[in-house]
């Protein structure tokens, strides 16, 4: 299901927020999205921008990802698992929608580029993933937010050590690198989600939902065939400020420098869509932490029988999660606790919950909390432990992994216990 097949859906199913009047890219339309945070929001109308329509929050609940998969939102973890165990190479189509208009004269302005909060560093795409080619480990599809310098430039974050810069050090000079907005949410979540290194994002992409890609015209590179729009170019050696912007905690990031992409060709479909997503809202808290939750399910997996795993948007879906066992010994509930710090080295508080309890609702996570849990018996804390550089609480020193103390709760049903003294009672 491509993008404007997900706008039907939700439209059908009366969740689409249109706004028909003249809107501004800056900073306008962030503050609609804001206000319908959790809703899809289509703007017809883009003030400066003929030809355009924007769209954002159609990531914003699990919702919308179950129909674009047509699993139910429990078994969105499960069918995430299958697919990174079971990739599937997209074919490759010589004709694609991405491609029906093609623009050699490059003017990065033209694109209805949202400037989301006043302090912004600048005009930002917040939905655009890279593709770039690693020599050893083959394609890599990740996002990167992108400020934009001027008709031809961006300013990217690149995290040093991962894909995408691993890629860049490889290269003799600049590397070919394609941006591309507009995707399908398999798309998105797979170029979320971080496989080992030389699995394809596309190919668990493909393996969520049928994906095909299409040649570059001007870079020796394979693109998503049906998303919105596609810039061609290369990330190169040269560094400009990038910053500041708002992070996934919803608190400033810093400004810092950051590699250049220069655009040399853009190409997208007739009738074009940018996406947007607002930073540290629910569409970028759900592309961050959903995509981690297999790779906690899979740990937990090896040391007991679990269930389900849920990042919460709490937690910035980065640095909590509950997850869900089916208890078959008295050391399940802090071997689960160990196994989810294993599962993602970001998190830092973790409650594990029995299958009575629906972790997706933080009050029943709360009262199991109250009811099953005690501190001198039930809490594990790690201190001086790696964690997260979107902390801002933790231990952070230049060029240094950030540290900091990590906590698990067990708020599971005590082994051997009455188990009627602490369910509760069915209305």
């Amino acid at each position: 299901m491509n993008l404007r097949d997900l706008i039907d859906q939700v439209r059908k199913a009366g969740h689409l927020v249109e706004v028909n009047t003249p809107t501004c890219p800056d900073p306008e339309m962030a503050r609609l999205v804001y206000r319908y945070d959790g809703r899809p929001v289509l703007f017809d109308n883009v003030s400066g921008y003929p030809g355009w329509r924007v769209l954002a929050g159609v990531a914003s609940t699990r919702e919308y990802f179950a129909m674009a998969l047509n699993v139910p939102v429990e078994g969105l973890i499960h069918k995430l698992v299958a697919a990174l165990e079971k990739p599937v190479a997209p074919p490759v189509v010589q004709d694609a929608p991405c491609q029906e208009v093609v623009e050699s004269d490059v003017d990065l302005t033209r694109l209805p580029i949202l400037r989301h909060f006043p302090s912004d560093g600048g005009p930002y795409v917040t939905a655009g993933i890279l593709v770039v080619n690693d020599p050893d480990y083959g394609r890599n599809v990740s996002f990167h937010r992108l400020l934009r310098l001027d008709e031809r430039r961006f300013a990217a974050r690149v995290v040093e050590k991962r894909g995408t810069d691993t890629a860049l050090s490889k290269s003799m000079g600049a590397l070919p690198v394609a941006i591309c907005i507009g995707n399908s949410l398999p798309v998105l979540l797979a170029a979320s989600m971080s496989p080992p290194m030389g699995v394809d994002e596309l190919a668990v992409a493909n393996a969520l939902s049928p994906v095909s890609v299409v040649p570059c015209h001007t870079i020796p590179l394979h693109v998503p065939s049906d998303c919105e729009l596609v810039l061609e170019g290369h990330l190169t050696r040269t560094s400009a400020p990038e910053g500041p912007f708002v992070d996934l905690t919803e608190t400033m990031d810093f400004v810092r420098r950051g590699p250049v992409i220069e655009i040399d060709c853009i190409t997208h479909r007739h009738d074009p869509i940018y996406q947007a997503l607002l930073p540290g809202k629910l569409e970028h808290k759900l592309l961050m932490g959903m995509p981690k939750e297999p790779t906690i399910l899979a740990a937990v997996s090896r040391v007991c029988h679990c269930t389900n795993v849920v990042i919460t948007p709490g937690g910035a879906s980065w640095l909590h999660a509950v997850v869900q066992i089916e208890k078959k010994g008295s050391e399940d509930g802090r071997a689960a606790i160990q196994a989810a710090f294993q599962g993602h080295g970001s998190l830092k508080h973790v409650v594990v919950v029995d299958t009575d309890v629906n972790p997706y609702d933080p009050l029943e996570v709360e009262w199991a909390i109250a009811t099953r849990f005690q501190a001198d018996r039930n809490l594990l804390i790690l201190t001086d432990q790696p964690g997260s550089s979107l902390d801002p609480s933790g231990v952070h020193e230049p060029g240094k992994k950030a540290r900091t103390a990590k906590m698990g709760l067990d708020a599971t049903i005590p082994w051997g216990a009455d188990r009627v003294a602490f369910e509760k009672v069915r209305y």
